[in-house]
C-alpha cells in the first residue's frame, strides 16, 4: 500500500520561502515519477513539478520555473518542494502524487497515488 504524507505547509509573507516534504512508503519507487500538484479555491488541480526518482530528472510548470525546486532524498524516501519568492497566486493546497511510470506527464489522471495535501497560504 503506497502512502504519501505531505508536511511543511503554512502561512508565509509574499517574497518568502517554504519547503514541503512528501514521505513515501509502501513501495520501491525507483521506477516512479513523483509529482507536486496544487489546487486553489474554485480552481482545478494543476501540475507544479515532477521528478524521476531514478536519476533525478525534473520538470516544472512555467509558472514556478526558477522559483521552485523539486528534489528527492533516496535514503529518506522523501521528495521535497523548495518554494522561493512566493506570491499570493501560490496560495493553494499542495499535493504529492506518485506515478508508476518513468515518463513525465502533467496530467493528474496519470498519477495513481496521492497524499492528503498541505495548505500553503501566502499573505500580501
Amino acid at each position: 500500500q503506497v502512502q504519501l504524507v505531505e508536511s511543511g505547509g503554512g502561512l508565509v509573507q509574499a517574497g518568502g520561502s517554504l519547503r514541503l516534504s512528501c514521505a513515501a512508503s509502501g513501495r520501491t519507487f525507483s521506477s516512479y515519477v513523483m509529482g507536486w500538484f496544487r489546487q486553489a479555491p474554485g480552481k482545478e488541480r494543476e501540475f507544479v513539478a515532477a521528478i524521476r526518482w531514478s536519476g533525478g530528472s525534473t520538470y516544472y510548470a512555467d509558472s514556478v520555473k526558477g522559483r521552485f525546486t523539486i528534489s528527492r532524498d533516496n535514503a529518506k524516501n522523501t521528495v521535497y518542494l523548495q518554494m522561493n519568492s512566493l506570491d499570493s497566486e501560490d496560495t493553494a493546497v499542495y499535493y504529492c502524487a506518485a506515478r508508476p511510470q518513468i515518463f513525465f506527464t502533467t496530467d493528474r489522471r496519470s498519477y495513481d497515488y496521492w497524499g492528503q495535501g498541505t495548505q500553503v497560504t501566502v499573505s500580501s
